[in-house]
């Protein structure tokens, strides 16, 4: 799915302006930015609620296995996030090779920046499946990945509506304000800032970005905050998670 996609975008790129070929990396990066924040959040809280939310005859089996809960937990969330990050650098791994050798190394920075904010989002998703759904054993599946689906579509998609519609409702200063905040509390958009800042630099932002800009006292920063906010999207869900499963009676 993702080579597919990386190549299509990239194939596809000259078609308004009536050329042909594929656009370089830095080009293609840039038009999957919002393909990655929409499908690599899904993709790990499906696969994440699936897996982590055993039957219950299953988890009396795995966790009476003489070793912590939080080891079973953690063992699980790194071998989903290893096999998403393996599908994810095979796909933009092979459609790397097809644009490499139609259009040189130009850009590859940036792709390959993409890439990594790609394994981010997977590990901030499987994060927060974890915490949707650990220990909460004998529930049904369907019920659990409606929760993620929920998840997803609040996280990734409403938050940003209703953001854009306050904002649009206060005065610059204040609409400044809280797109600063929610740049900051949404993992998904901390992905997208970071990668347009690091593809494009400032010239990608607009008035409420460049405020962001100022608030961070420049790009370094930004990229430091957001790091640290994407840092607590993957430690905190984690550790609820560890502690529901603690605490669950089997």
């Amino acid at each position: 799915m993702f080579a597919t996609l990386a190549l299509a975008t990239a194939s596809s790129g000259y078609v308004l302006s009536g050329g042909h070929g594929l656009q370089d990396f830095a080009r293609t990066a840039a038009s999957l930015v919002e393909l990655v924040a929409l499908l690599v959040p899904l993709a790990a809280l499906l696969l994440g609620t699936t897996a982590l939310a055993p039957d219950r005859g299953a988890a009396e089996l795995l966790l009476s296995q003489p070793v912590p809960r939080s080891v079973v937990l953690f063992g699980k969330l790194l071998g989903l996030f290893l096999a998403l990050a393996g599908a994810e650098a095979l796909g933009f791994g092979a459609a790397g090779l097809v644009i490499f050798s139609q259009s040189g190394r130009d850009g590859l920075p940036g792709f390959l920046l993409l890439a990594a904010g790609g394994l981010v989002l997977t590990a901030v998703f499987l994060s927060v499946a974890g915490a949707l759904v650990a220990g909460a054993f004998g529930r049904r599946r369907l019920r659990a990945l409606a929760f993620a689906i929920l998840a997803w579509f609040v996280i990734v998609v409403l938050f940003d509506v209703v953001a854009l519609g306050a904002a649009s409702l206060l005065p610059s200063g204040a609409a400044s304000r809280l797109l600063i905040v929610s740049v900051l509390v949404n993992p998904v958009d901390a992905v997208r800032t970071g990668t347009l800042l690091g593809l494009e630099g400032t010239g990608a932002f607009g008035g409420a970005s460049l405020a962001f800009l100022r608030f961070t006292k420049g790009a370094t920063g930004a990229m430091l905050l957001l790091a640290l906010s994407l840092g607590l999207w993957i430690a905190i869900p984690a550790g609820v998670a560890a502690a529901r499963l603690r605490k669950a009676d089997l």
